[in-house]
């Protein structure tokens, strides 16, 4: 079912008072505006007749921002799908890597610096860890998605981590993971040498920048229990395909989870972790919403999504050679459409007349951007279908 209220809605309304009160940073006006047009004629889009009944409808055109809540369906499925082909036979573990919000001060002025090192501090300690004949003692692989936000769209920069249980010894050949139970590697281990590779390295483009560290936040940063966090293994394929749909393309605040917007204000429902995860509601000022919600706009071609060790496309080779000892045929799939997409996944047929239910709707009329097709009608009966 479609969402009542959406993302798109507030910024109609409020989007240009939080721009005149509020300075924005120019990549992120570009967001809010992708965002505020998806889906509306400012975009263009086509005309649909029913070959059966002669219903028509306009489909306008989708923004495809990656902060968009409405684009990120066939994307999601599409790179779901693809990650199939590279699963293996093995437990699968989710490990979360989090940095203290006492160095949300740095995000917020250096966001792509501060989420590079955090994706290059989780990475190399775990797979360092990896290396180590106690643990493993082979290369590993993992795919990283960043999310900044928590439930209340605070700022909250953390990894996400899906790992492989095992991973290729020097001679290429596929060595598990020694561990028996609910963890992949000892915690407390990776959290002290997680939180010493972030300092070290962030202490190094802080001198690089000539920003100084202030010595007691850098004794805090030190003495602080840094969270690592692994959550229960996945025993098969279908889990950790799920999994990853899940966390994949996710933004800060879906349009399910918007329940009221008027007064000036907007109200959401959050999970309180810290009362057993209950549904709760919570009211912000449309201003103070916009201005969370662009805290999670990310720096233009900075990547939330990376594939590490034998799961880098460079690497595809080992995970075919393992898959043929498994006994797996990988079989290349054509590359599914949207429609194809919504119909395979949802069931729903995007094609299908709203009308007489058994017609398609063909597109008839296409028009371009803040061009709506007033006259679409006298032009496709004219048989000028791609006006």
């Amino acid at each position: 079912m479609r969402p009542q209220y959406e993302v798109a809605q507030i910024l109609r309304e409020y989007g240009a008072g939080y721009r005149e009160m509020h300075p924005v940073l120019m990549h992120h006006q570009r967001v809010l505006q992708s965002i505020e047009r998806c889906r509306t004629a400012a975009l263009g889009g086509h005309v649909e007749r029913c070959d059966s009944c002669a219903h028509e409808r306009i489909a306008y055109n989708s923004c495809r921002n990656r902060h968009c809540p409405k684009c990120q369906t066939t994307q999601r499925e599409r790179w779901i799908l693809a990650r199939q082909a590279d699963t293996l036979d093995c437990t699968y573990f989710h490990v979360v890597f989090t940095i203290p919000h006492e160095l949300n001060p740095f995000c917020l002025k250096q966001p792509d610096v501060l989420y590079k090192i955090l994706f290059r501090a989780a990475k190399e300690s775990l797979f360092e860890m990896g290396q180590d004949p106690k643990h493993l003692g082979a290369q590993m692989g993992a795919i990283a998605i960043l999310h900044t936000w928590g439930q209340n769209l605070s700022l909250h920069p953390h990894i996400h981590m899906i790992v492989p249980g095992g991973g290729f010894d020097a001679q290429g050949k596929w060595k598990t993971t020694q561990c028996k139970g609910n963890f992949l590697f000892p915690l407390k281990a990776l959290q002290k040498l997680f939180r010493g590779k972030f300092m070290a390295y962030l202490r190094e483009v802080l001198e690089n920048l000539k920003i100084p560290l202030d010595a007691s936040l850098r004794n805090t940063l030190y003495t602080k229990d840094w969270m690592v966090y692994a959550k229960q293994p996945f025993q098969n394929e279908a889990g950790v395909i799920e999994y990853l749909g899940r966390y994949s393309h996710k933004i800060a605040i879906s349009n399910h989870r918007i329940k009221r917007i008027g007064d000036g204000q907007v109200t959401f429902t959050y999970k309180d972790y810290a009362d057993a995860s209950k549904t709760k509601l919570m009211t912000l000022d449309a201003h103070e919403f916009l201005r969370r919600f662009c805290l999670h706009i990310l720096p233009p071609y900075f990547y939330k999504i990376r594939h590490y060790g034998f799961l880098s496309n460079r690497c595809k080779h080992k995970i075919r050679k393992q898959q043929m000892l498994e006994g797996k045929v990988r079989v290349k799939k054509e590359k599914l459409s949207p429609q194809e997409i919504l119909l395979k996944k949802y069931g729903y047929d995007v094609e299908a007349c709203p009308c007489c239910k058994t017609g398609k709707m063909k597109i008839v009329l296409h028009f371009a951007a803040h061009a709506p097709p007033e006259h679409f009608r006298k032009e496709a009966m004219q048989g000028k279908p791609n006006a």
